[in-house]
This record gives C-alpha cells, structure tokens and sequence, in this order.
C-alpha cells in the first residue's frame, strides 16, 4: 500500500474511531424490526430503545418491516448504511432458522451482517381458541389424531412454525399451518376462530392467556415459568423431550467500521440491563443475556447446527 492509499484508508477511518470514541451517536438511531408492532421483538426493541436514548441522549426510531417470513426487515438492514445508525434487532428466524426452511434467501445472514450482541432467550406457550373442546395437551393430541387435517395452527415466525411441527411430528398428528407475517394478527385470528391453536412467544400471548381471551395448554420450555407455574410444560403434559426456544440478537450491516461495533455493543449491553428491559423481561419470564460480538458469532454458527436438526427432525422441507 503507498503513502497515497494508506492517507485515504486513514482518512475514511478516523471520523469512524473518532466518533466512536466521544461523538458517536450524535444523531437518532434507527431500530429495524422484521415483525409487527406488538410482537415480542418489537416490545423488545421499544425497551431497548428507551435504554438506549437515557444512556446516549439521542432518539431510537422503531422501524417495523414485518412479512415474508422476516426477509423484508433482513433485506433492509442488510442494505442500510454502514455507519451505525441502523440497529438490526432480530431473532433465530432470520439467523438461524430461515437457510433451513427455504431453498433462497434473499439476504445473507452472515456476510451480510456484523453481530453487535446476543440480548436474550425465551419460550414459547401453546395456545387455543376458547371454543375448542380440549383443556390439556393430551385433550388436544387426542381431538387432532380424531380430526386428522381439520385443525390449524398459525405461525407468525419461524420459531412459531417449527414449534408446531415439531408438535405435530412428535405426536404424530395431523395440523395444518396457516403462516402470517408475524405472531399479533395470528393470535388475532385465533380469537376469533379463524384458527384453532398457535405456538407463539410468551409477550404476544400470556396477555391474552391472563385476559381470558383464549386457553393455555403448555409451554415449550424444559421448566414451568415463574409468571404462570400453574401451566405445565409440554414435555410433562405428555410429550416427553418437547422443548422449543429462541433467542434475540442485535446485528448492523457488513461493513460496519469495528470501532463503531464496539461502541454499539457497549451501548446495547447498557440499554439491556437498564430498567425498562429489565421490567419488559420479567413480565414475560425471558432470559437476559449479553456478550461480546465475536460471542454472539459464534452462538449465531451453533445455532444455526441447532436449528438445521430441528427442522430436520421435524421433517419440513425448503420451500
């Protein structure tokens, strides 16, 4: 590299590190999201955000980009400028579960992205309409194998779906998926009989379960949650080894000067131990998490393993 060159690289990089060193951000930042507002992501984002404006002094904007199985959200945050001020706040759908499901993504999920950090996990609770007749989850096995093909189950994520079919082929029911663009309109539905039971994230559903709106039978996870220990997990309401979680993750474009991904990760790590995310996940029972990037790298690498065999598992083909 010549005198000339290196003076260029340098200049490009040092507004870059300076910024993120004192400055940066001095401007709002934008939260994408790839599902719709009241979705546990987006809950999540709002959170974060209020964090985030306390500890930088600046405004987070929430961008929701819901529909086609989150690629809308993923394709714009793969697309936004690489300087920081454009915040992927995701799930395992994007990164890890959607190369599994279809054939072609439209965006990478890793050399498209640079990982900022993990945030958090959770699970999942399995809920039906009022007027199904069913109580339990061995009630609802036994009504699906009676009705084979009458049944539906909504899933506004990826982890929605699998959920569902991993209930479905470790039962050996027969339930047909009815996809939406995120998991809100799908428990919307499922009020109203449009469908007949969803897996979907404790934010979105508990709320409903609480307010009588629709029945809870289990949740995915391998133990009770504190929030609601009178609902029993699927796995000892009769499916034994059933368990189905995701997790939360913030990401920015590829190219992201690594200063202002160091400045960024300090900043989020801050937001998600702040008060308002700390209120938002114990009223949901997930699980806060952190790290560094290089950290959420490699849990994105192992998890994307995880998911594979999941969806093998449970037998669904790429679309």
């Amino acid at each position: 590299m010549n005198r000339r060159t290196l003076l260029a690289a340098l200049t490009a990089i040092l507004p870059f590190a300076a910024g993120a060193q004192g400055s940066f951000p001095d401007k709002p930042i934008t939260f994408i999201v790839p599902f719709a507002a009241g979705s546990a992501t987006d809950q999540l984002a709002r959170a974060l955000g209020q964090g985030v404006t306390q500890e930088t002094k600046q405004q987070v904007v929430i961008d929701n980009k819901p529909g086609a199985n989150a690629f809308i959200g993923a394709q714009a945050a793969a697309k936004a400028a690489k300087d920081g001020y454009t915040v992927f706040i995701t799930t395992n759908t994007t990164h890890a579960a959607n190369e599994h499901l279809f054939k072609k993504l439209p965006y990478d999920p890793v050399k498209d992205f640079e990982p900022v950090t993990l945030l958090s996990s959770g699970g999942q609770i399995l809920v039906v309409n009022n007027n199904l007749p069913v109580n339990s989850v061995q009630e609802l096995i036994k009504y699906a194998k009676a009705n084979p093909g009458k049944l539906s189950f909504g899933s506004g994520s990826s982890s929605s779906r699998i959920a569902g079919e991993l209930f479905k082929q470790m039962t050996g029911s027969f339930i047909v998926n009815i996809p939406y663009r995120s998991n809100p309109p799908a428990v919307t539905d499922l009020i109203g009989g449009q469908i007949q039971l969803m897996f979907t994230d404790m934010a979105t559903g508990l709320p409903q379960v609480k307010g009588g709106k629709v029945k809870a039978l289990g949740v995915s996870t391998s133990k009770r949650i504190p929030l609601a220990q009178e609902i029993p997990t699927i796995a000892e309401a009769g499916v034994k080894g059933y368990e189905s979680t995701f997790w939360f993750a913030a990401y920015v474009p590829a190219g992201t000067p690594p200063a202002v991904v160091a400045r960024l990760n300090d900043i989020l790590s801050k937001a998600n131990k702040g008060q308002a995310v700390t209120n938002f996940y114990s009223s949901v029972g997930f699980e806060a998490l952190g790290g560094s990037p290089d950290d959420l790298r490699k849990f994105q690498a192992a998890e994307t393993q995880k998911w594979g065999k999941i969806i093998q598992t449970a037998g669904i083909e790429k679309e």
